[in-house]
């Protein structure tokens, strides 16, 4: 029979048990939602070779995750506009908070944590002032609420942590939408999207627009290589006859690059790029385009176009080993180093919009 003194012994040696790592999960490479053919959704975490690591039910349809940087646990975000955030142990699948979006507010799908995982960030929408905040929770406390700053925007999407560790970069869209319309867009003819970069307590430290002429080209989500370069990919809100670039390259105290296909090429991806990413050595930078079934990559150092991949729905991105991994929602897993890419069919998955990184360019 376990003795009083014996079972406190052993609950005090459990609770000084070190929390899992990413390692002890299998390492996966990035975190991605998607729907499996038993019709659940789920959080998947993937390697760069395709496996899956492990799959956690959610609730609903997620859009993107959040990574904590040293242990085995993720937020999962629901597609935007969401009021579910679940953060999972990604080693037992429990659920161990969820975030409730304050009232008047509702998540946009993307978070980042600071550099030692005490506090996340997330993207929000305040829809009655029709302005963004970034939400701060303390992931010390159960992810209580620690209060809000102002995103300097309007529809913030997406936030990454800065390599510096310091700072965000934030991806204000801005596309002002409010719950009651669903994902109506509501003031297409006067937004104005920006770039902004602020401390960890909110202070802005930059802000980039993009001319008049091109307002309505909604910055969505981000990427960000380990020297502070910044990719920025976009999806235009006007007329389709034009042919504005989808992808912006940007490094704080410089200019912006924004940078497209040539005009026939472009012209086929209908004014839409999903996700973006940076290759692994940082040379190449690179946006798919779900709606025009490509996958188009850019020479980052000269900010020029290289070439056109023609994949059919394909959105998930991140970097692989060497070049790129990216998904499809047909299931496929794919790599691209070359000319040519490397497809692994996974016909049970249908993936959704982005593959997060696990290890940030940090």
């Amino acid at each position: 029979m376990t003795s009083r003194r014996g079972f406190l012994a052993g609950l005090a040696a459990a609770t000084l048990a070190p929390l899992p790592s990413w390692a002890e999960v299998g390492s996966p490479d990035f975190l991605s939602a998607a729907l499996f053919d038993d019709g659940s959704y789920r959080l998947v975490g993937l390697t760069s070779s395709g496996d899956v690591r492990f799959s956690i039910p959610l609730p609903g349809r997620g859009h993107a995750a959040a990574a904590h940087p040293h242990l085995a646990r993720a937020v999962a975000f629901a597609r935007r506009p969401g009021r579910f955030a679940l953060v999972i142990d990604c080693a037992t699948g429990d659920q161990l908070a969820r975030l409730d979006a304050p009232d008047g507010r509702h998540f946009y799908g993307h978070g980042a944590f600071s550099p030692d995982g005490r506090r996340l960030f997330t993207t929000e929408n305040d829809y009655e002032a029709g302005t963004g905040v970034i939400g701060v929770w303390d992931a010390t406390k159960g992810y209580a609420r620690m209060g809000e700053f102002a995103s300097a925007g309007v529809g913030p999407h997406d936030v990454v942590l800065m390599p510096d560790g310091k700072s965000l970069a934030i991806a204000n869209g801005g596309i002002e939408t409010h719950p009651e319309t669903g994902r109506t867009k509501l003031n297409l003819p006067t937004m104005c999207p920006n770039l902004t970069y602020v401390s960890l307590d909110g202070s802005v430290l930059e802000q980039v627009e993009l001319p008049a002429a091109l307002h309505k080209n909604s910055i969505r989500h981000l990427a960000v290589r380990s020297d502070g370069l910044l990719a920025f990919a976009m999806q235009w809100q006007g007329n389709l006859s034009h042919k504005p670039a989808l992808l912006g390259l940007h490094r704080r105290g410089g200019r912006y690059h924004l940078l497209s296909a040539p005009d026939d090429i472009q012209a086929t991806l209908a004014g839409y790029a999903g996700s973006v990413a940076f290759s692994a050595e940082g040379r190449q930078v690179a946006i798919t385009c779900p709606r025009g079934n490509a996958l188009h990559v850019f020479d980052a150092e000269a900010a020029r176009f290289d070439r056109a991949h023609s994949l059919t729905d394909v959105c998930g991105l991140g970097p692989g080993p060497s070049g790129f991994v990216f998904t499809t929602g047909h299931g496929d897993v794919g790599h691209l180093t070359g000319p040519n890419p490397a497809i692994s069919p996974r016909p049970w998955i249908r993936w959704d919009n982005h593959l997060v990184p696990i290890r940030p360019a940090i």
